[in-house]
């Protein structure tokens, strides 16, 4: 994901609980060949979920700018979310709230399975948090 902040990216997903693995620098020939942009520099982060199972790596690019865009919708096609299962939704909203990061609309209940919502997250990233009512 391309965040305009990987700091402050950072921070919001090692506040819901994501372990950074690693951070570096990358610039050169096989970076450009990898992401298909030439000139292609930019910090970068790999971050785990708690459960160790999951991965997320952000992007802030140096070279060339990034390109800001108007936040994306719900509906829009292609990969603008990530979706996190959490223990204590209400929790992981206080955490998101403690970066400006808010509902979209409101916390819903699927079913009597779920609870789950989609917050802005950094750099306009839709996140969304999932409650399993069923666990104890």
């Amino acid at each position: 994901m391309a965040v305009r902040d990987l700091d402050a990216a950072i921070a919001f997903f090692a506040d819901l609980g994501l372990t950074v693995l690693g951070r570096d620098t990358v610039s050169g020939e096989w970076a450009d060949t990898a992401v298909g942009l030439d000139g292609n520099h930019a910090r970068i982060a790999m971050l785990q979920t708690p459960d160790g199972r999951g991965r997320i790596e952000l992007f802030e690019y140096l070279h060339p700018d990034a390109i800001e865009t108007e936040p994306t919708l719900p509906n829009e096609t292609g990969m603008h979310r990530v979706a996190f299962a959490v223990e204590d939704i209400d929790e992981a909203l206080a955490i998101a709230a403690r970066h400006g990061c808010h509902p979209l609309r409101g916390v819903a209940t699927y079913e009597d399975v779920y609870r789950l919502t989609y917050v802005r997250g950094p750099s306009g990233i839709i996140v969304m948090f999932a409650q399993d009512l069923r666990q104890p």
